[in-house]
Protein backbone atom coordinates (compact mmCIF):
# COMPACT_ATOMS: atom_id res chain seq x y z
CA UNK A 1 0.00 0.00 0.00
CA UNK A 2 1.13 3.41 -0.40
CA UNK A 3 1.09 4.39 3.22
CA UNK A 4 3.14 1.55 4.14
CA UNK A 5 5.83 2.71 1.51
CA UNK A 6 5.81 5.94 2.55
CA UNK A 7 6.32 4.93 5.93
CA UNK A 8 9.28 2.92 5.00
CA UNK A 9 10.87 5.81 3.20
CA UNK A 10 10.44 8.09 6.52
CA UNK A 11 11.99 5.18 8.40
CA UNK A 12 14.61 4.94 5.94
CA UNK A 13 15.18 9.24 5.45
CA UNK A 14 16.38 8.77 9.30
CA UNK A 15 18.93 6.10 9.03
CA UNK A 16 16.12 3.15 9.89
CA UNK A 17 15.87 4.40 13.35
CA UNK A 18 12.72 3.43 14.93
CA UNK A 19 9.26 5.30 14.97
CA UNK A 20 9.17 4.76 18.54
CA UNK A 21 12.42 6.79 19.03
CA UNK A 22 11.14 9.70 16.71
CA UNK A 23 8.77 12.53 16.80
CA UNK A 24 7.29 15.69 15.20
CA UNK A 25 10.97 17.22 14.38
CA UNK A 26 11.90 14.03 12.56
CA UNK A 27 8.55 13.95 11.04
CA UNK A 28 9.03 17.83 10.07
CA UNK A 29 12.48 17.12 8.78
CA UNK A 30 11.07 14.04 6.47
CA UNK A 31 8.15 16.40 5.11
CA UNK A 32 10.07 19.11 4.37
CA UNK A 33 12.63 17.19 2.61
CA UNK A 34 9.73 16.25 0.49
CA UNK A 35 9.21 19.52 -0.22
CA UNK A 36 12.10 20.88 -0.81
CA UNK A 37 14.80 19.02 -2.03
CA UNK A 38 12.06 16.37 -3.66
CA UNK A 39 9.83 19.46 -4.81
CA UNK A 40 6.93 16.71 -4.70
CA UNK A 41 3.37 17.76 -5.16
CA UNK A 42 1.54 19.30 -2.05
CA UNK A 43 -0.82 15.92 -2.39
CA UNK A 44 2.11 13.79 -1.95
CA UNK A 45 3.44 15.29 0.47
CA UNK A 46 0.06 15.16 2.27
CA UNK A 47 -0.34 11.48 1.43
CA UNK A 48 3.14 11.35 2.88
CA UNK A 49 2.34 12.30 6.28
CA UNK A 50 -1.77 11.12 6.88
CA UNK A 51 0.44 7.76 6.72
CA UNK A 52 3.27 8.58 9.24
CA UNK A 53 0.55 10.49 11.12
CA UNK A 54 -1.59 7.14 10.65
CA UNK A 55 1.77 4.98 11.97
CA UNK A 56 1.88 7.30 15.35
CA UNK A 57 -1.68 7.28 16.06
CA UNK A 58 -3.29 3.64 15.12
CA UNK A 59 0.06 1.63 14.97
CA UNK A 60 2.17 2.60 17.97
CA UNK A 61 -0.67 4.89 19.90
CA UNK A 62 1.56 7.96 20.08
CA UNK A 63 0.26 11.32 19.82
CA UNK A 64 2.55 13.76 17.68
CA UNK A 65 1.92 17.42 18.38
CA UNK A 66 0.86 19.67 15.55
CA UNK A 67 3.04 19.76 12.85
CA UNK A 68 3.00 23.42 12.22
CA UNK A 69 7.44 23.95 10.94
CA UNK A 70 6.59 21.95 8.27
CA UNK A 71 7.54 23.20 4.43
CA UNK A 72 4.34 22.54 2.61
CA UNK A 73 4.99 21.74 -1.12
CA UNK A 74 3.90 23.90 -3.55
CA UNK A 75 0.08 23.76 -4.78
CA UNK A 76 0.26 23.78 -8.86
CA UNK A 77 -0.99 26.87 -10.43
Amino acid sequence: SAYLQWIRRYVQFHSNRHPRFMGAPHVSAFLSHLAVQRDVAAATQNQAKSAILFLYREVLELELPWLDDVESAKRPQ
